[in-house]
């Protein structure tokens, strides 16, 4: 009989699970810098789009977006109680989660007031909302990047230990 490390996930005991976790974390690594790093600044680049247009494009984006990291967050939740025990991986995920919840209950709506004052042809006071934002996306690359290292980890301890085929 094998002996298995703790960090070593054999395939047929939450393999799966981790497997699907580590590809869900990344697809959602790659939507976040997409959305929030490449996308965002860019549409500001464009000459045409007047600022009211770009704010009011952005402010929509960023309600679809956090609406889908919801999905991600309970789907990659559900990987995490079926797979093996992965603390660094449920803290990591946690961190994401209330993150979100701070942008979705009350940085976006903040935001969207703003958005809404600049639509309507005022100008808000200075605010460092969209600086906290833009913290709050980064923490979430990290704390999104310690669950993908932690899963792709586990799913290389587990190759390394299966036996050699015959």
């Amino acid at each position: 009989m094998m002996s298995v490390q703790q960090d070593a996930v054999d395939p047929d005991q939450g393999g799966c699970a981790n497997m699907a976790l580590l590809a869900l974390v990344m697809l959602w690594i790659g939507t976040l810098l997409g959305v929030s790093f490449l996308a965002t600044p860019a549409k500001f680049l464009a000459p045409s789009l007047t600022l009211p247009v770009a704010l009011d494009v952005g402010r929509q984006t960023f309600a679809v977006f956090n609406k889908i990291e919801w999905v991600y967050i309970v789907v990659c939740a559900l990987l995490i109680a079926i797979g093996p025990r992965n603390r660094l991986g449920s803290a990591g995920l946690v961190a994401v989660a209330i993150l979100s919840a701070l942008q979705m209950g009350w940085l976006l709506p903040e935001l969207d007031v703003r958005v809404g004052t600049i639509i309507a042809g005022g100008q808000p006071p200075a605010s460092p909302l969209h600086h906290l934002y833009i913290v709050a996306e980064v923490a979430k690359l990290v704390a999104l990047g310690m669950v993908a290292v932690t899963a792709a980890r586990r799913l290389l301890a587990g190759q390394r230990l299966a036996p050699a085929p015959a």
